[in-house]
């Protein structure tokens, strides 16, 4: 029955690809980390143009990058400094995930795509805990960071898991959660803004 859905492949693609854009907008390299692994191992399909994420080197570039991010988030002013770096790094990674679900809709359209749709989901994503973590180093005095880094890594590793398992949950769960990060996200930085600190 599902079969007779027009565009359903498109569609699922479209899912899985804004799923794990969004898990970059949490963390750069787990998204791809997992996505090397399981395409590794053959738990997902991977095109041949991106055969490369199925490669030694690369599972073993992005696992040794994921564990130095996750950790780094962890130290003061550290995270505060790579919030700087993560949203054009999520951008870029969140492009090139979402790519590798559309190979054949020729490099112009994939591109353009992945940039709008995948770049934009990552880059919204990243944006908005940027800010969260700034107000969080204003008012706790970094105390509350380990907190919000935490919740980024869990949020990295779940819309990953997600998004290879069950895409449509994890597409509607991004379209969810980058409207709650759009809220929460300029809320936090016109709070940030208001802080006599920064006055």
């Amino acid at each position: 029955m599902l079969e007779d859905i027009p565009y359903l492949p498109y569609i699922i693609s479209a899912f899985i690809g804004l799923g794990l854009a969004a898990a970059t907008g949490f963390r750069v390299f787990l998204p791809m980390f997992a996505v090397s692994l399981a395409s590794y191992f053959h738990w997902i399909p991977m095109n041949e143009q991106f055969e490369w994420l199925a490669s030694i080197p690369s599972l073993i570039t992005t696992g040794t990058a994921t564990i130095i991010e996750i950790l780094a988030y962890y130290m003061p002013f550290i995270d505060n400094l790579l919030d700087t770096l993560s949203i054009p790094m999520a951008t870029i990674a969140g492009s090139i995930l979402f790519a590798s679900q559309f190979t054949e809709l020729g490099t112009f359209f994939q591109w353009a795509l992945a940039l709008i749709a995948g770049g934009g989901t990552a880059a919204t994503i990243s944006s908005g805990f940027a800010g969260i973590r700034a107000v969080s180093a204003v008012t706790t005095g970094g105390l509350g960071n380990p907190i919000v880094g935490t919740t980024e890594t869990a949020g990295a590793g779940i819309m990953s898991f997600l998004a290879m398992i069950t895409p449509i949950i994890a597409g509607i769960c991004t379209i969810i959660l980058i409207i709650c990060i759009f809220i929460l996200g300029r809320n936090a930085w016109r709070k940030l803004k208001n802080t006599p600190t920064n006055t």
